[in-house]
């Protein structure tokens, strides 16, 4: 998949499992580790463990192996590397504090 088409299916995922507050921000600009960032709310920590991990096994069902994937233990913040696309599922106190929005957008 191109960036744009693994944006579109990391957007999917996450809509597949109730994901809130979804952001998609383009960093082509500012980053040269990833081309997209997906930012999305979790209810709880099993909320955002489960989003994290249907984003990752439906990637590699789709052929896309994960590069990483950080905090699926935890669940207050847990990243997903698709490589050009980074998604973020995090608990709404954990998003509010890093704000990752102002950051890179």
């Amino acid at each position: 998949m191109n960036s744009e088409q693994l944006l579109d299916f990391a957007l999917d995922k996450v809509d597949d499992m109730k994901a809130r507050d979804v952001v998609k921000l383009d960093v082509r600009g500012v980053s040269s580790v990833t081309d997209y960032l997906v930012i999305c709310s979790g209810n709880s920590k099993r909320h955002v463990q489960s989003i994290a991990e249907h984003v990752a096994k439906e990637a590699r069902h789709a052929g896309e192996e994960p590069l990483g994937q950080e905090g699926q233990d935890v669940g207050e913040w847990v990243l997903v590397d698709l490589g050009d696309v980074v998604v973020h599922v995090m608990q709404d106190q954990t998003r509010s504090l890093y704000d990752l929005e102002k950051l890179w957008g």
